[in-house]
């Protein structure tokens, strides 16, 4: 499958970046998600706009009471970083979870955080997908996973999405028109044909992770038929926060059933609670309870909602152990 015909641009400034982007451009870093797409001719931008010169894009430093990490940063370095390890393990974890060694390695945190969701029926050729119709999300008009549904439920499988949302990360936007930061979770909608608040001049700058404020165990769960390259079929961040009394919060972000990540409600009643395995059977129930994926990837769902028990259950009972 080769590419269409396209213009590359290279700011060397974040203006010239603006600039390019308010003129139609897509932005591309890593290219590991963006170039497969463009192969699979179910985008044709007329112009890219490298990022790889805006060495701003590269931070990695303590702001106040919390970690900030420029989009640029790849998974490698995400990974790999004392200050990720030291402040937010969880998003550590999440990174090396990530595709391959070749692919964290080009692969960036902007880029994962804007993962197109993808889905079993547009994730094929032109050809393939020409056969079949198309969907509300290439060349048709109807959804294959919900044929009367009027929105896209392509699945969202970025890693760092959950494990960030867990962490009440925001992010923060700008253009020529300037700057906002929002919440990580406020940032995504539940529609597979735009599933960002993001607007097409706009650019990701950076994510802010602030600090916690008491003792905390996490964890990112992951599983795929294969230990690389494959993307998540399910996908839990979770996180404990403790106090003196017992558990203070239980947090549970479930990626991989819809173009959102998912925020698992009603946790609250866990709060005053011991971390133990009957805390962990019943939240693993309410996980399990809310979190229904669909076939809009390639593995049988009903499988796929018993793993999100499952894992649940023994993520939080190998938090207990800590």
């Amino acid at each position: 499958m080769r590419l269409a015909p396209f213009e590359l641009l290279v700011p060397a400034s974040l203006d010239e970046a603006f600039e390019a982007l308010a003129r139609g451009g897509v932005p591309i870093a890593g290219g590991t998600d963006l170039l497969p797409t463009l192969k699979q001719r179910r985008w044709r931008p007329e112009r890219l706009v490298s990022l790889h010169r805006l060495a701003v894009l590269q931070a990695e430093h303590v702001e106040g009471e919390g970690l900030v990490l420029g989009a640029l940063r790849s998974l490698a370095e995400v990974a790999s970083s004392p200050l990720v390890a030291e402040h937010a393990p969880m998003v550590a974890q999440a990174a090396a979870a990530g595709a391959s060694p070749q692919l964290r390695e080009m692969g960036t945190l902007g880029g994962n955080l804007n993962l197109d969701p993808r889905c079993r029926y547009v994730n094929q050729s032109q050809f393939w997908r020409g056969a079949l119709g198309g969907c509300l999300k290439s060349e048709g008009d109807v959804c294959h996973v919900v044929p009367s549904g009027k929105r896209c439920v392509a699945a969202m499988s970025s890693d760092l999405a959950p494990a960030l949302i867990a962490l009440d990360a925001s992010v923060t936007l700008a253009s020529m028109r300037g700057a906002r930061t929002l919440r990580l979770d406020d940032y995504y909608r539940a529609d597979g044909t735009a599933n960002t608040t993001r607007a097409p001049d706009e650019l990701l700058i950076a994510v802010r992770v602030p600090f916690a404020t008491g003792p905390r165990r996490t964890t990112y769960v992951k599983w795929r038929p294969r230990k690389s390259i494959d993307f998540p079929l399910v996908a839990l961040a979770i996180r404990v926060d403790l106090a003196e009394a017992g558990v203070s919060r239980v947090c549970v972000v479930a990626n991989v059933l819809g173009a959102k990540p998912k925020v698992v409600g009603r946790l609250d009643r866990f709060a005053g609670r011991a971390l133990d395995a009957a805390l962990a059977a019943e939240v693993a129930e309410v996980v399990f309870e809310q979190c229904k994926p669909l076939p809009n990837v390639p593995w049988d769902p009903a499988h796929r909602r018993e793993l999100h028990r499952v894992l649940t259950r023994r993520a939080l009972e190998e938090l207990a152990r800590r």
